[in-house]
């Protein structure tokens, strides 16, 4: 899938005119393309330096801010739609953030690499660990601390009493709904608080 086609389909989710709230952001292209395609406002939250300093140079507001720290500095839902793409897998405390995600904002966006993707349950099978566009390391450096099927998520949702408003998966520039967890390389979740 393209990154512009993933920007395109994940933006859709987000209403227009959002306060919006990045965590991971890196580079800030993905908020860069709601603050102008979407009229979104917000911040983003980066740890890295580098991508905090291409984040300056787009004009994307950003707080150089190590995740496992938590989301203290923001107040209960203060942003319309907090974003974790792609960074639930990497942060050592996912439930807290997951729940900090809600708590600070009205919705949280969610995505990640889904493991039980197909694929991967061949590569397990033949013995070794997979190495896919979605999951492009070996095992040895990965930045991925863990790894999450639909199901599992489903289940951590359950567990921490949170709403999935929506959850789909996307493969080859598609939405998947049917047969998700073994289709779909990459799980896209819609959660607030019950």
């Amino acid at each position: 899938m393209s990154l512009n086609k993933y920007i395109e389909i994940i933006g859709e989710m987000i209403p227009r005119k959002s306060k919006v709230l990045d965590l991971g952001c890196g580079d800030g292209m993905f908020l860069e393309y709601l603050i102008k395609e979407r009229h979104c406002t917000g911040y983003g939250i980066e740890l890295d330096d580098a991508n905090v300093l291409a984040c300056v140079k787009r004009g994307v507001n950003v707080l150089q801010l190590d995740l496992e720290e938590g989301l203290k500095l923001f107040e209960d839902q203060s942003f319309d739609v907090v974003l974790q793409i792609d960074t639930l897998q990497n942060i050592k405390n996912a439930e807290i953030m997951l729940t900090e995600t809600t708590r600070v904002g009205k919705v949280g966006l969610v995505t990640f690499p889904n493991f039980a993707h197909w694929p991967n349950r061949l590569s397990v099978l033949r013995g070794t660990m997979p190495v896919t566009k979605h999951l492009p390391y070996q095992w040895y450096n990965t930045p991925n601390i863990r790894v999450a099927t639909f199901e599992d998520f489903y289940n951590l949702a359950n567990k921490n009493k949170l709403k999935i408003l929506e959850a789909f998966g996307l493969q080859n520039e598609k939405k998947i709904r049917y047969f998700k967890n073994f289709m779909a390389s990459k799980a896209v979740f819609r959660i607030t608080n019950l």
